[in-house]
């Protein structure tokens, strides 16, 4: 079975591939840490299953392939362009019902676990391959703070993933 959300502290640096490097670290820190007395942020990770899946669902990958198809990486004003165009078709896609509504899930039990009906978040990416000594991903991705309710989450995942571009 696929897994397309996961609790940090189920994640650790084996998960890398599947939650990216920041992730797999939070997770080793709620695991080795939180017994000491550390407190840890808690949370919940959209893996990139579901960045996979969502870009099926949506018939995205041909489309993605046909805008990047003949890019020139040294013309800046191509690649902003071009882009755009990905981070807009990303944007206008929709969430598998089964992702979507893990994320609601997922979100309303954190907000119960910190005492809130709707607790603020962070969404943020965590890139596969962002900690790896030979690629460098640090920052280049949006981070969405201070995000308040579900479908709120919802559009920062999207975000997320149309950063990707």
């Amino acid at each position: 079975m696929k897994k397309y959300l996961v609790w940090l502290d189920e994640v650790g640096i084996e998960d890398i591939p599947l939650v990216g490097g920041k992730n797999a670290s939070l997770g080793e820190m709620i695991r080795n840490l939180s017994s000491l007395g550390v407190n840890v942020p808690y949370g919940f990770v959209v893996t990139s299953e579901s960045y996979y899946e969502f870009i099926r669902y949506n018939n995205l990958e041909e489309e993605i392939k046909k805008i990047l198809k003949g890019l020139d990486p040294n013309n800046v004003e191509d690649l902003a362009r071009r882009g755009h165009q990905v981070r807009e078709l990303i944007k206008g896609g929709d969430f598998p019902k089964e992702i979507e509504e893990g994320i609601k899930e997922y979100y309303q039990k954190l907000s119960e676990r910190y005492g809130s009906f709707a607790v603020d978040v962070a969404v943020r990416s965590s890139a596969t391959a962002e900690d790896l000594p030979h690629a460098s991903f640090a920052g280049q991705q949006e981070t969405y703070l201070n995000v308040v309710g579900a479908e709120n989450v919802l559009t920062a995942v999207k975000n997320g993933f149309a950063s990707l571009f």
